[in-house]
């Protein structure tokens, strides 16, 4: 099973009666992931925070994961107005800020994070 398809089938149980799944996408929250790689595989643990975000027509959520299984939200951590920005995202990992935290998106998912930008009544990264 793909990424994309867990994340959807994981955040399923959290979601609200009637609303409805845009996006969801995994995040790492705390110091740039790069320097955890280059620190050794026990930080990589102890100094990652795990979430996933989940886009729908209502609200930005956000649910801590675990390390072993980042696909697999526990709880949520933050619930975020709709229109909250995402994006622009660029280069390998790129910064997000939700609420005050500041989270790092991999590539493979940018698609992800500027497809719920562009979704219905929410306004374009970069535009007022």
């Amino acid at each position: 099973m793909a990424v994309r398809d867990k994340l959807t089938k994981n955040v399923q149980p959290f979601l609200e009666p009637g609303e409805t799944l845009q996006t969801v996408f995994p995040a790492q929250g705390g110091i740039h992931p790069y320097f955890i790689a280059l620190t050794g595989v026990l930080l990589f643990f102890w100094l990652g925070k795990y979430v996933v975000v989940a886009v729908t027509d209502r609200r930005v959520a956000v649910f801590k994961a675990s390390a072993l299984v980042p696909t697999k939200p526990k709880e949520l951590l933050e619930s975020l107005p709709r229109d909250t920005k995402l994006g622009p995202v660029s280069g390998v990992y790129s910064k997000l800020q939700l609420g005050g935290a500041k989270y790092w998106v991999h590539r493979r998912f940018h698609k992800d994070v500027e497809a719920a930008g562009a979704a219905p009544g929410v306004a374009a990264p970069g535009t007022t």
